[in-house]
């Protein structure tokens, strides 16, 4: 691919080959972070680039803050992979894949640096501005790949982001004692659980069994909303953040 000019002011460009048309959408709503979970950024960002990979992303982002373009933002980036958030399927046509150079899982879940986080903050400012990208469409590959993908990981710091405009997110309440549903688990109580992850767009079916898939989007959740305790548990502090989410939408009001 030949070079292009930069959709966010300073960004470095590195062009990949990986990318195709939008469909159905002519621009984004949706913008998903990652994590490299590789073991340096160089590995990384020479990986998103080749054409063997047939993986890209839009913006590469460094340790030290310094943001790479690799897909112009009219294009469709193959970040996202079988996914689903709201009913959607097709979310690399949707989305803005943002990722950001961490080894996650693999290298025992390292800090963000704050220069990268700052970086990441003001790139999510500049695309939720220039598309209205509504808070809770700003997600993590987790919340879009349940099972499939943990990444950006219970280490990232989401409040930090909704602090300064960027994504949607409440207080989680506190773990505790109390009533839980897990694994095995059938009836009423487990299909309103499951109810209330689709009403907020993961896709679980409402089956009434507490199944691996529904453990597996509990996990989910709990990575970005409930980071203290990952566990696929829904317990009543899991239970009550997500009807505190629920509550705080706008759909919902």
């Amino acid at each position: 691919m030949t070079l292009f000019d930069a959709d966010y002011p300073g960004a470095i460009i590195l062009p990949s080959p990986n990318h195709g048309e939008r469909v159905g959408v002519s621009t984004p709503d949706m913008i998903i972070l990652h994590y490299t979970g590789m073991p340096t950024e160089e590995g990384a960002l020479s990986w998103l680039a080749a054409e063997e990979s047939q993986v890209s992303c839009h913006y590469f982002v460094h340790g030290d803050g310094r943001i790479v373009q690799m897909v112009p933002e009219s294009r469709r980036a193959w970040h996202a992979g079988k996914s689903c958030w709201d009913g959607e399927t097709d979310i690399n046509s949707r989305s803005i894949g943002i990722e950001i150079a961490n080894g996650g899982h693999p290298s025992g879940l390292p800090d963000f640096p704050s220069a990268q986080i700052d970086a990441v903050v003001e790139l999510c400012q500049k695309c939720v501005e220039r598309y209205v990208i509504a808070p809770e469409r700003v997600l993590g590959h987790s919340d879009i790949a349940p099972v499939r993908k943990v990444d950006p990981g219970e280490n990232f710091p989401w409040e930090k982001l909704h602090r300064q405009g960027v994504g949607h997110y409440v207080e989680p309440v506190q773990v505790s004692g109390g009533r839980f549903f897990q694994h095995g688990d059938q009836g009423q109580p487990v299909e309103a659980l499951q109810s209330m992850l689709s009403l907020y767009g993961y896709n679980v079916d409402i089956t009434g069994e507490f199944c691996e898939k529904t453990k597996g989007v509990v996990e989910a959740f709990q990575r970005h909303f409930r980071p203290s305790l990952v566990d696929g548990i829904a317990d009543m502090s899991t239970i009550e953040t997500l009807a505190r989410l629920l509550r705080s939408l706008p759909r919902f009001a």
